[in-house]
């Protein structure tokens, strides 16, 4: 599933680069449903203190699935960047780095494709905050 996405995120991050914003988002909004089964609104929906403990014991979510929802709410915060919308990118920043966080200290393994993520994630709440 993670070689999966990460092509995805490959595309979708294409059509960012030619500007294609209504079909990057078209895509992403497919993501969401193929890949976690829900619309982007349900995750949009729980609060960022309680995602992951929501998600884990109320949904039967597994790390899996969390790692998948960190990406695709990075790939949203970067389309939100891209349409300026500063406030939603601020809000699938600090989610999506809340995920890659639990993900890091719950897998044990050092990832530098995760570590750089978190930095990049970090970085833009600042700049956003």
């Amino acid at each position: 599933m993670i070689e999966t996405i990460m092509k995805f995120i490959g595309e979708f991050l294409g059509l960012l680069k030619k500007g294609d914003l209504d079909e990057a988002s078209e895509q992403l909004a497919k993501a969401y449903n193929t890949f976690l089964k829900e619309d982007s609104a349900f995750f949009q929906s729980i609060p960022a203190g309680e995602l992951t403990d929501k998600l884990l014991k109320e949904h039967n979510y597994t790390n899996g699935h969390l790692e998948v929802l960190a990406e695709l709410f990075n790939a949203e915060a970067e389309l939100r960047y891209a349409c300026n919308d500063k406030p939603g990118c601020l809000e699938f920043s600090e989610k999506s780095l809340i995920l890659f966080e639990f993900i890091d200290r719950e897998y044990k393994t050092f990832s530098m494709v995760r570590i750089n993520k978190m930095e990049a994630l970090r970085n833009r709440i600042a700049e956003l905050s």
